[in-house]
C-alpha cells in the first residue's frame, strides 16, 4: 500500500478536526474524477512499520482531533493493510474513523465471500463509524451536500446499518 497525502488537521473530510490519509489507487475512474493521479497505485510513499508508527504518534500527540479519515484513490482497494491499520487505530486511540469508497455498503456486504480483498473490506465496516459509499458522479455533484460529492453518495453510520440493516 502506499499513502499519497496526509492531512494532519483538515475540516474538510468529516466533522471536526480530523486526520486524513489518502491512500493511493483506485480502479473505479469516475469521470470527471478531480485527482486522476490518485488512481496509480505506484504513486505515493510506502507504508511501513515506521510510517504506521508515525502515524500512530501522530494521532496521539493531537488532542484536538475528532476522527481520521481515510480517502484516496479508494482505501478499500488496499483493504487488508488499511484494515489493520483503521484496527490498530481504534484500538490504541478510539478516535472516531470515516472511509471514503466508490464501492456502495450492498456491493461490499454482497461480495464478502468473493475473496481476500472483498472480506477484509467487510471486516473494514464493522469496525468503523462512517462510510461514505458510492461513486462519484459528476452529473449529480452538489457542492451544497456536507462531506460528499455527489448525491448519490450516502454517509452511513455502519455499526447502526449492520445492526438495523438501514440507512441511518
Amino acid at each position: 500500500m502506499k499513502i499519497l497525502k496526509i492531512f494532519k488537521e483538515t475540516i474538510s473530510d468529516g466533522p471536526g478536526i480530523r486526520y486524513s490519509i489518502y491512500v493511493a489507487g483506485c480502479l473505479h475512474a469516475c469521470k470527471g474524477c478531480h485527482n486522476l493521479l490518485s488512481w496509480s497505485f505506484k504513486l505515493g510513499k510506502n507504508f511501513d512499520k515506521e510510517y504506521e508508527e508515525q502515524i500512530l504518534k501522530d494521532l496521539k500527540e493531537n488532542p484536538l482531533l475528532s476522527g481520521v479519515t481515510f480517502s484516496g484513490g479508494d482505501p478499500m482497494f488496499s483493504s487488508k493493510e488499511v484494515y489493520f491499520l483503521i484496527k490498530r487505530i481504534k484500538e490504541e486511540t478510539g478516535l472516531n474513523i470515516w472511509v471514503y469508497t466508490g464501492f456502495t455498503i450492498d456491493e461490499i456486504i454482497q461480495q464478502r465471500n468473493n475473496g481476500e480483498d472483498e472480506l477484509y473490506r467487510y471486516k473494514i465496516l464493522k469496525i468503523i463509524d462512517v462510510l461514505v459509499d458510492g461513486r462519484w458522479v459528476q452529473e449529480l455533484y452538489d457542492p451544497q451536500l456536507d462531506f460528499r460529492g455527489s448525491s448519490n453518495q450516502r454517509l452511513i453510520n455502519t455499526k447502526e446499518w449492520l445492526k438495523e440493516k438501514k440507512l441511518i
